[in-house]
């Protein structure tokens, strides 16, 4: 393709909303255009990066054996219904009537969709094992969509979808497809881990998901220096609080006067050098459903809200507002505690292993020291706190570490969620109905392509990795002499003979200007045809990972760019 004829749009400014180094750089490189909120159109260098991603992920699920199809995105609300995700999806599923009233929605995925085709085509145990894949639109109302194409309204999603006889088929599957992903994300040129994660509203008994390790990222995981244990912090586990803390006598139950004191720091500072944030009760107002809790964690901690959720057997926990705080305790946010609350009080074991806590008094403007869990208030202990570094593995005992992350992937054992809600069955060897086994396996594809930027980027622009670049090669011609284009047009004709994806940037700007664009772009390699090297019959060569070009041979140009290319990883 010759720059002069291509559609790259590059901006100097974006919108102030975007801050993200993928969506900075997708915008000023003409890779992305923002229609809406959460809403994107892929320009012709983003569209040939997505189509770069889309091999590599075809490529891998045929080679496992996996079978392509297409389902619709707009969806008859019934399927959902069914499920009963027409209810737990909320105002996150984007629902539509039609002209007759009848209800529809835009997929946000597609379990019930494929548990029904294959309910209707599978009869017996010789038609399985079935693993079904697309790249799909999905559509979900995000409330805070950001971040360019890593949070959207709609995206591109690879769903898979496996179908076997048995949990242990399905453990076979579901490993199966790990390997896959394994082989993608390293095709990819990524950094990341695969950590245990929470199944959402999607269901099922196990899952992982693949964290592209990015310090942008908006998810925290943990890993363990010493094995292999990581999780999503919203599922990790840290190891059990030392016994020993506990041992210490009560000392009797004291309520001090702290006006103004609300925050953890405040509280710290307020009762001097021998308190730390450690020795503090964490207490907050939490709505589940129809039921107002307490959730207590040592002031260190931060509260995992999922772990919670998981806890009271519903969808998601919300944090109380002032109002109902006040309803409910009789006191204002910042003095709430545990002692005479008339509730249900859920607290972290970290937390009731506390002697001689400081806690709010739930009575505007105090605190009380000397707060010991069951002499001065009862809770259920469930671990629903969130990990953090430094804590002990509780796999091995060793340490873990905090990482940010971007989930790229995730992957699912779904049992029979599905199937028995769906009355998906099959006939076994001895003619007896039993329901299928499922797993689902998701990859965002639009997503990845803002992943792959986020780790792969400096002050100048993007540096793509071979296989998803959207040209291998750049070729800038400078000088107003003819005899520089030309040399370059024919060193661009004969790698594109070869199969080099090659840009000719032949406009007529300045040097300054074609080299700023070229490491924006984030091509891998770039040729510079110049007068001065062609008077010495060279050529300046340059990865984009490097700070310096070399000069090369003009009748090596070729080979020594498929080189640099073989080197990079193409």
């Amino acid at each position: 393709m010759r720059y002069s004829r291509a559609f790259i749009p590059t901006v100097k400014e974006v919108p102030k909303d975007a801050t993200m180094p993928s969506h900075v750089l997708m915008l000023r490189a003409g890779y992305a255009r923002m229609v809406g909120a959460g809403i994107y159109e892929l320009l012709p260098l983003g569209t040939r990066v997505l189509h770069k991603i889309e091999r590599i992920i075809r490529e891998e699920m045929d080679a496992s054996g996996a079978e392509e199809l297409l389902m619709p995105t707009f969806l008859p609300g019934d399927y959902f219904k069914e499920s009963g995700r027409w209810d737990v999806y909320g105002a996150t599923l984007l629902r539509i009537k039609d002209r007759k009233g009848g209800e529809y929605h835009l997929a946000p995925t597609h379990e019930e969709i494929i548990t029904d085709l294959v309910r209707r085509e599978v009869r017996s145990y010789k038609q399985l094992p079935l693993n079904l894949y697309q790249i799909q639109l999905k559509y979900r109302d995000e409330p805070r969509p950001r971040a360019g194409l890593l949070r959207c309204r709609e995206f591109i999603m690879k769903d898979a979808y496996s179908f076997d006889v048995s949990e242990d088929k399905a453990i076979e599957s579901y490993e199966q497809m790990r390997d896959t992903y394994h082989r993608i994300f390293q095709r990819l040129g990524l950094e990341y881990r695969i950590v245990e994660a929470d199944s959402g509203a999607i269901g099922g008994s196990q899952s992982a998901e693949f964290q592209v390790l990015a310090q942008t990222g908006e998810d925290w995981i943990v890993a363990c220096d010493a094995c292999d244990y990581a999780a999503n912090v919203e599922v990790a586990q840290a190891g059990r609080p030392d016994a020993a803390s506990a041992a210490a006598e009560p000392a009797a139950l004291e309520k001090v006067k702290t006006p103004e004191i609300r925050t953890i720091e405040e509280v710290v500072g307020f009762f001097g050098a021998n308190t730390t944030a450690a020795n503090t009760l964490k207490s907050l107002l939490y709505v589940a459903g129809e039921e107002v809790v307490l959730a207590i964690v040592r002031g260190d901690h931060e509260i995992n809200e999922i772990g919670l959720a998981r806890h009271l057997g519903v969808a998601e926990v919300l944090l109380a507002s002032d109002a109902a705080v006040k309803e409910a305790t009789g006191t204002e946010i910042g003095f709430v505690g545990p002692v005479e609350f008339r509730g249900r009080i859920i607290a972290d074991p970290d937390a009731v292993a506390v002697p001689n806590a400081i806690a709010g008094a739930s009575e505007t403007p105090y605190h009380y020291k000397n707060v010991n869990h069951g002499r001065d208030f009862e809770a259920e202990v469930v671990s629903i706190r969130q990990a953090a570094s430094g804590d002990p593995c509780p796999s091995c005992g060793g340490r873990l570490e905090l990482y940010r992350g971007i989930e790229g992937g995730h992957i699912f054992v779904l049992g029979t969620h599905y199937s028995d809600k769906m009355n998906a069955r099959f006939l076994d060897e001895d003619g007896k109905s039993k329901s299928i086994v499922m797993g689902c396996y998701g990859i965002g594809v639009s997503r990845l392509i803002a992943a792959v930027i986020e780790q792969h980027h400096d002050e100048q622009g993007i540096r793509w990795p071979v296989p998803v670049a959207p040209y291998e090669v750049i070729i800038i011609a400078i000088g107003k002499d003819e005899a520089p284009l030309a040399r370059a047009t024919e060193i661009y004709e004969t790698l594109r003979a070869a199969g080099v994806e090659v840009l000719l940037d032949d406009r007529s700007e300045r040097p300054g200007v074609k080299f700023k664009d070229a490491d924006l772009l984030g091509i891998p390699v770039r040729i510079t045809v110049g007068a001065r090297g062609l008077e010495k019959g060279t050529i300046e060569l340059k990865k984009r990972t490097d700070a310096e070009s070399t000069e090369v041979p003009l009748d090596d140009a070729v080979s020594a760019a498929r080189a640099a290319l073989d080197e990079l990883g193409g």
